[in-house]
C-alpha cells in the first residue's frame, strides 16, 4: 500500500510505502508526479518506507519502466528523501545519487523523519532554460 503524505511545500511529493505494493498504488504516487513536474520547475520526492514487505512483479516493472522514462528529464528533480530503518538502502541511494545527477538521493532512519522532510522542502533553482532544452533534445 503507498499512501500519499502531506509534502509541507509546493515542489514536493511525500509518501508512505508499506505492506504489499501493487502497480496501482505506484500509479498515484507516478500520477502526483507528473502533475506536480507540469506545475514546478523542479521537484523534491519524500518517501517513507516502514513496514513495506515486497512489490508486486506489475509494481516492479511499473517503477522500473517509469524511471526508464525519466532518464531524460533529470534536470526536473531535485532531491529524494528516503527514510526507512533498512539498512539495504543506504547503498544503493549513495549510488543513485552518484548514477543521476543533479538528482541527489539521501537515506534517513526512521527516527529523523522531520530533518528529511526539511532537507526535501528545501526550495530548489529553477534550472537553466537552456539546460531543460537540451534534456528534452537529448531524450
Amino acid at each position: 500500500m503507498i499512501e500519499l503524505l502531506p509534502p509541507g511545500a509546493a515542489h514536493v511529493v511525500a509518501f508512505r510505502a508499506s505492506g504489499r505494493v501493487t502497480a496501482d498504488d505506484l500509479q498515484h504516487v507516478i500520477d502526483a508526479i507528473e502533475g506536480l513536474k507540469e506545475a514546478q520547475p523542479r521537484i523534491s520526492l519524500y518517501a517513507e518506507i516502514d513496514a513495506m514487505r515486497w512489490m508486486t512483479l506489475s509494481a516492479v516493472l511499473r517503477d522500473l519502466g517509469y524511471g526508464l522514462t525519466q532518464l531524460g528529464d533529470l534536470r526536473h528533480f531535485y532531491r529524494a528523501a528516503i527514510v526507512t530503518d533498512r539498512h539495504w538502502v543506504r547503498p544503493i541511494a549513495h549510488l543513485e545519487t552518484r548514477l543521476f545527477k543533479p538528482l541527489e538521493v539521501r537515506a534517513f532512519p526512521m527516527a529523523e523523519r522531520e530533518p528529511a522532510l526539511e532537507w526535501v522542502r528545501h526550495l530548489p533553482e529553477a534550472p537553466d532554460s537552456a539546460e531543460v532544452g537540451e534534456a528534452a533534445t537529448a531524450g
